[in-house]
Parts: structure tokens; C-alpha cells; sequence
């Protein structure tokens, strides 16, 4: 298929499993997927624009838990997207089959997505939302941890000093080969800055924040876990956006 790259070539994530598509538009190209029936595409851009954007680049079924996630933090219910408080723009790509959404995902690095480009090169600050295998991460498969990486040093410093006063389990994964978030080419490093945030939770963490853990329940399930997570990283964003910073 035209834009495909070689298997030598393709990008690698998080379970070191080779992407299927070498990036966003190159899987919007398969004649084979439809739109809202494999795929769909979800973004919120105000007018005018916020200075923070939140990301969800492999939602729905690839990292199950992080569309939710991307609601919440930028400020809406996730069962009703109601506004629960200041609100950002946000962006995600989901994955709707029943199965195999694995083959979906694309690594953020390749994330060419015209919206997705567009909301985040306006911004100021960007927090990328991923999940990750514990075994990933270096953890213990029980560990509910969540890796903050992303080349904004000053973000990455408050969502690590804000995650660990609510308890969670953090890893400041700057230097991380694979899940630190560090290449300028992630969605969430192509800010007006060139830099931005990412939180990689384990899959122990993200079963902890569903009562029920299902595609039709999660958004209706969601856990103190979940709200604690959440409020954690709207303060950090909020610090991150204040004046000093």
C-alpha cells in the first residue's frame, strides 16, 4: 500500500510490536477501514484556542482507558461531556472494533493527523495520554505506575510532584528509551515550544479507574482512582500555565 514503510522501517511502541500503518494518514488511506465502524477521530478546539491541549493518540480500544482520561483532564464528563470545570482543547483517535485495535494504533512520533498538528502546533503546553504493559515499563505486572515523560521539563515536574501527593506510583521516565516521550517529532513535543508532556499508565493503573472496564462502561464507571488521577494532572497543567511559568 502506497506509504507503507518497509518492515525494517516501521516504528516500534510499546509492546515492541511493529506499527501495521506508518502513520496517521497512511491508515486513513486503507480502503479497508471505515471511519466510525474501526476508527474514529474525537477533538473539542475553542475559540479562542487554549493554551493546553490534551491528547489521546491511541484511545477507544488500542490503549483502553485513555479516551476517558482525555475528557476528564481536559475538563468534561466523560459520560456526558459536560464541562466539569476550566476546559482545554482535546484531541483523540479510537479505535471501535471488538477486537484487534492493536492493529490501529500509530506511534505518536508519526502522528500526522491535520487537526491533531494543527490544535497542538497553537498551543503553549500538550499532554499526551498513553497505556503501557506494566512488563514495559520495567514494573512488576501488578504495579499500578504511571511513567511522566515529554520535553517539557517544568510540566514533567509538576505532574510528578502532583501525581505522588495523590499516591500514585511515579516514574520520571525523561531518559526512558521507549516511553519517555522524548522525540521532537511526538505529537505532544509539537507545541509552539517544541515541547510538551506524556503520561504512560500501566495497565494495572487504568484497571484500577473503572468499576467496569468495558467500552459501553467505562464512562459510566469511573473510580476515585480515576478522579484523583485526573484532578492530579488538571492542577499540574493548571501550575504549568500559570505566569511564573
Amino acid at each position: 500500500m502506497p506509504g507503507r514503510l518497509p518492515p525494517a522501517m516501521r516504528p516500534q511502541h510499546q509492546s515492541t510490536a511493529v506499527d501495521v500503518y506508518a502513520s496517521n494518514s497512511d491508515l486513513y488511506a486503507d480502503p479497508r477501514l471505515v471511519e466510525r465502524v474501526d476508527y474514529r477521530r474525537r477533538f473539542k478546539r475553542h475559540r479562542p484556542r487554549t493554551r493546553s491541549v490534551v491528547l489521546a493518540p491511541h484511545g477507544g480500544g488500542i490503549e483502553v482507558g485513555t479516551s476517558e482520561l482525555c475528557l476528564a483532564i481536559a475538563g468534561y464528563s466523560p459520560s456526558t461531556r459536560v464541562p466539569i470545570g476550566q476546559t482545554h482543547d482535546y484531541w483523540m483517535f479510537e479505535g471501535l472494533r471488538t477486537a484487534s485495535n492493536d492493529e490501529l494504533h500509530v506511534t505518536s512520533s508519526h502522528c500526522d493527523d491535520r487537526v491533531a498538528r494543527a490544535m497542538v502546533s497553537g498551543a503553549a503546553h500538550a499532554l499526551g495520554l498513553h497505556g503501557c504493559t506494566a512488563a514495559a515499563a520495567g514494573l512488576e505486572d501488578h504495579d499500578r505506575a504511571v511513567l511522566v515523560g515529554g520535553r517539557d521539563a517544568l510540566l514533567r515536574l509538576e505532574l510528578l510532584t502532583r501525581l505522588r501527593r495523590a499516591g500514585f506510583h511515579t516514574v520520571d521516565a525523561a531518559d526512558h528509551p521507549v516511553l519517555g516521550g522524548g522525540d521532537r517529532a511526538n505529537i505532544a513535543n509539537r507545541t509552539k515550544t517544541r515541547q510538551g508532556g506524556q503520561l504512560e499508565l500501566t495497565t494495572p493503573l487504568r484497571n484500577a479507574m473503572f468499576a467496569e472496564n468495558s467500552r459501553s462502561d467505562r464512562r459510566h464507571t469511573t473510580t476515585e482512582v480515576f478522579w484523583d488521577f485526573v484532578h492530579a494532572c488538571r492542577a499540574a497543567l493548571a501550575a504549568r500555565e500559570a505566569p511564573t511559568n
